[in-house]
């Protein structure tokens, strides 16, 4: 059991990152200096407890946070919308502490060096036992925000099963989703039948009878006080992923029925109201101006993460990160059917710090077993720091456009701007593990076919306007394309069509013809009948014959007017 003194310890590490303490030091000596911590301000008879987008790290990971995360319009310039300098500026927080290492790129290198890997399903296990021993479980609800289930080999073998069995161990009282639907709509029911606990989503229904497919609430009786949770699935599931796996079902942002869940809500007596959301977070942040009578919107799906929770009107909005470098928490003190005070945290889940909990511990280790040796398979070097995440191209997907070019002879290469992904330190080994964290998809052909100039510039255009359209309601999810062999100009905040110019082959510096085919070669696509390597496969051939891996070209994009 744990003491108050125990949880302190862990549970207020976000308030103790502020001190700068060199937190790998700290674990050396099994303590934490409770005068130097701020502790987390406890609040009223309710907890809420969140984590979203894991995909399918069940154990600790590096991950460099972005370089990039332009807002536009109405959210330029503000939360979640802050990188580097000016993220830490705005929070007040040292650059050398491990609350700048947990939140951005600032000398990423050698922080991760001083502070390790963050995350581990065994180790927000712990401060999720600790939080429930400390408030009283009674007290707790812990809600999984989405795209859990998908992202690393064992998911893609276990075709999700391995997390579903684990999380399972963390007692959730609600979920929604978003990459779960790329297993198709057998298997995920499949796997939703191995929960203890709902599936919700009030925006997601039948296209034959136009009935909802999912509940759209869930009540729970904590601290005394009736709680509904609404969930709200991915809105664009069938433009962002393959339609033909969710055939039949249509999806939405539907504010409509967000309207009539609250209202309903409120008739069966519940005191608060949260939306469990994997909309994203300028999505929710819109939500929260133009609907009233949520308290509180717990998001997820763009990956942000801030250490506190921000104020819209009378809603709280908190996002949690990913990865499961995060778990977020918010008390609430609720009189009279109303929210009067509350208090947040983000805590950063640093592995050398928190102990794993032995039975997670366990079964994480029995569900990799059958692919333990193969995960630790090593196939090459990082010849420098690899990551993913940024709106436009990280390092590991320029590696993987390279391939590309290299292994289906193209002039140009595109990767799709998936937010997912894990980060390599230089020097590290490359195993199985680390590739499939970055391809791990059930739709993996990586195709080969001519494109027109005017074509790839829609492309282009297209996606840059899913990123960068001032109204966040039109933004479908994902960074921008990845691209290789090829240079451009970005302008975020021109008009669609327009923002997209100058762009010219690597090879020779010529403009890109509007009339000239090109060889194009990509993975990724949501179209069915694609043929193709997997992109797995191609990928391990590449780095199998690299001396060390690096990107051949690193900078493809000039954004301007930012």
């Amino acid at each position: 059991m744990w003491s108050r003194r125990d949880f302190i310890q862990f549970a207020s590490i976000s308030s103790a990152l502020f001190m700068g303490q060199p937190l790998t030091a700290l674990a050396a000596k099994q303590k934490i200096i409770l005068d130097d911590i701020l502790k987390f301000d406890s609040k009223g008879q309710l907890t809420l407890l969140h984590f979203t987008d894991i995909h399918g790290q069940l154990k600790p990971v590096y991950y460099r946070p972005p370089s990039e995360n332009y807002g536009v319009g109405q959210f330029e310039g503000i939360p979640p919308h802050l990188v580097g300098e000016r993220f830490l500026s705005h929070f007040d927080i040292d650059k050398t502490s491990p609350l700048a290492y947990a939140h951005t790129m600032v000398d990423y290198l050698d922080l991760a060096k001083e502070y390790g890997r963050l995350g581990g399903l065994d180790k927000m296990a712990t401060l999720i036992k600790a939080i429930r021993d400390e408030r009283g479980s009674n007290n707790v609800l812990l809600l999984d925000g989405g795209d859990t289930w998908q992202g690393s080999y064992t998911s893609l073998m276990t075709q999700g099963m391995d997390m579903v069995s684990a999380v399972k161990l963390l007692k959730p009282d609600a979920m929604v989703g978003h990459w779960e639907f790329t297993f198709g709509k057998d298997r995920l029911s499949e796997l939703l039948e191995k929960m203890e606990y709902p599936f919700l989503g009030g925006n997601v229904f039948d296209t034959e009878w136009e009935e909802p497919v999912y509940e759209s609430t869930a009540f729970f009786e904590r601290g005394g006080i009736k709680v509904a949770v609404i969930g709200q699935h991915f809105p664009y599931t069938p433009i962002s992923n393959p339609k033909h796996l969710v055939e039949g079902w249509s999806f939405g942002i539907r504010l409509l029925e967000i309207r009539k869940n609250i209202e309903a809500a409120r008739k069966n007596g519940a005191e608060v109201v949260v939306l469990l959301s994997h909309n994203g977070f300028d999505v929710d942040q819109k939500i929260a101006g133009m609907i009233d009578g949520i308290d509180v919107i717990l998001t997820g799906h763009t990956h942000d993460a801030i250490p506190q929770a921000i104020r819209i009107k009378n809603t709280l909005l908190l996002s949690s990160g990913s990865h499961g470098k995060y778990l977020g928490r918010i008390d609430l003190e609720i009189k009279s059917g109303k929210v009067k005070d509350w208090s947040s945290s983000l805590i950063p889940i640093f592995s050398d710090v928190v102990p794993s909990d032995k039975e997670v511990l366990s079964h994480i280790n029995t569900v990799r077993a059958p692919f333990e040796s193969e995960c630790n398979r090593v196939i090459g070097k990082s010849g420098s720091l690899l990551y993913r995440r940024g709106n436009f191209n990280g390092t590991w997907d320029n590696v993987i456009c390279d391939a590309i070019m290299e292994n289906r002879d193209t002039e140009i290469s595109l990767s799709p701007g998936f937010r997912w992904g894990t980060t390599l330190l230089p020097n590290q080994d490359i195993t199985v593990d680390d590739l499939y964290s970055q391809t791990s998809i059930n739709y993996p052909e990586v195709y080969r076919q001519e494109i027109s100039g005017k074509g790839l510039k829609n492309i282009l255009e297209d996606v840059c306007d899913n990123l960068f359209n001032p109204d966040p309601f039109y933004q479908q999810g994902g960074d921008m394309v990845r691209v290789g062999g090829i240079t451009y100009r970005c302008s975020p905040k021109a008009k669609m069509g327009h923002r997209i110019s100058e762009m010219r082959l690597v090879s020779n510096g010529e403009l890109i013809q509007e009339n000239k085919n090109y060889i194009v070669g990509g993975w990724g696509s949501i179209n069915k009948e694609v043929k193709g390597p997997k992109i797995y496969n191609l990928l391990e051939d590449y780095i199998k014959v690299q001396e060390k891996v690096s990107p051949k070209f690193k900078d493809p994009v000039e954004v301007i007017g930012m």
